[in-house]
């Protein structure tokens, strides 16, 4: 499979998390700054999400550039990673509407370790055996 298909549906999946995540977010009844005092949890909870999920991204992304090829482990894989992610916009609505209680922030602790494990720990690249599938970024190594 071509690697710029596993890019594409991948930065489309993100770009519907992202989407969903602002979505939830709800225009407060009134025109003051103190109609939006209540949203503040919300809003950071957004903040945040959105940060996380551009740094993976970023870093998918980067790490998609380096591959020469994928094969079917590093799809399975990727679509692991994208199931964590698409859980994003769920568990920021339920960390912000609850005002960082200990449960919602937990469960946003799972989903973002296990999108970071998945990411950064190695599934997805020890999926693509380095060597066969990814390029050197060293100046002077081909």
């Amino acid at each position: 499979m071509d690697k710029g298909r596993l890019e594409a549906f991948s930065d489309g999946v993100i770009a519907i998390i992202i989407t969903i995540m602002v979505l939830e977010m709800k225009v407060p009844h009134g025109d003051t700054l103190a109609a939006l005092k209540p949203m503040l949890p919300v809003f950071l909870s957004y903040v945040f999400s959105f940060i996380n999920v551009g740094i993976y991204w970023n870093n998918h992304h980067h790490m998609m550039h380096a591959a020469k090829h994928v094969n079917g482990s590093v799809l399975w894989a990727n679509i692991h990673l994208l199931f964590w992610m698409s859980l994003f916009p769920f568990v920021t609505a339920f960390m912000g509407d609850n005002n960082y209680t200990t449960i919602p922030v937990a469960l946003y602790g799972v989903v973002s370790l296990m999108s970071y494990g998945l990411l950064y720990l190695g599934k997805i690249p020890n999926c693509c055996k380095w060597k066969k599938l990814y390029t050197s970024h060293s100046p002077g190594k081909r």
